[in-house]
Order: C-alpha cells, then structure tokens, then sequence
C-alpha cells in the first residue's frame, strides 16, 4: 500500500484527523498564550491572533471528535476540509498583502500554515473522496 492510500484509508484518516487537531490545538494554544510577542514578531494584529486563536478551538474539537470515530462522518469531514482550504487561502492573503505591517517572519509563519494545512486538507480531501467511491461500490 502506498504512503497516500495509507493516509487516506480510514485508518490513515483518523490520524491525519489526530494530527490537525493536536497542531491546530498547538496554534491556537501559541496565538492565545504569546499574542502581544507574535504581534511584534509578525506583524500581524493582536485581535487578528487571538479571534483566529480562538476560532481555531472548535475547528480543534470538530477535528478531534472525527479523529475518535471508527469511519468519520462524510459531512463533517467534508466541512473539515472545506475549513482547511479557507484557511489556507486565507493565510496566503494575509501573507501577501492583506495584513499592512506583516514582517517577514510573519509571512514566513503564514506560508509555513497555509502548506501544511494544505497537505493536510489534500489527504482528507482524498480520505473522503476514498469513502464516496467505497459506498458506491
């Protein structure tokens, strides 16, 4: 079996489900926790850091709870994925011209999001087109 049918099998689902959850826990735990010091560092504005810290929080759950099912449920799923793909758009738009001030490392830290959160919302993307494809067959 290859790394992507690996990742995409229900299995395979489920931890790349575990793994968005725990890293986006970690970036709305850091957003929250160091707000006034990432301002500083990235440019970006302190009610933009913790609103989309917080945001972040119930994505997290969502995430989390499908993570724990034995076949996570395709609409969930597809809203998780439908949620990734905006915050990737989103994080680019900041990184290029949407947020005035973003230093360099604050694109850096925006891109650095929107390819991971890419990666991870390509493999789900995959995992549900994976199940449509299972329940027609």
């Amino acid at each position: 079996m290859s790394l992507i049918a690996s990742l995409t099998s229900p299995a395979g689902l489920r931890r790349v489900l575990a793994f968005d959850a725990i890293s986006g826990a970690g970036t709305g735990a850091l957003q929250l926790g160091l707000t006034g010091l990432l301002s500083q560092w990235l440019g970006l504005s302190a009610p933009l850091l913790q609103g989309s810290g917080m945001a972040i929080f119930a994505f997290v759950a969502l995430a989390g709870w499908l993570a724990l099912q034995s076949e996570p449920r395709r609409a969930a799923l597809a809203t998780i994925v439908v949620c990734n793909f905006a915050w990737v758009i989103g994080c680019i738009a900041l990184a290029f011209g949407g947020a005035p001030g973003v230093t360099a490392l604050g694109v850096a830290y925006l891109l650095f999001q929107a390819v991971v959160v890419l990666v991870l919302a390509e493999l789900q993307w995959m995992g549900l087109r994976r199940q449509r494809v299972a329940m027609m067959a």
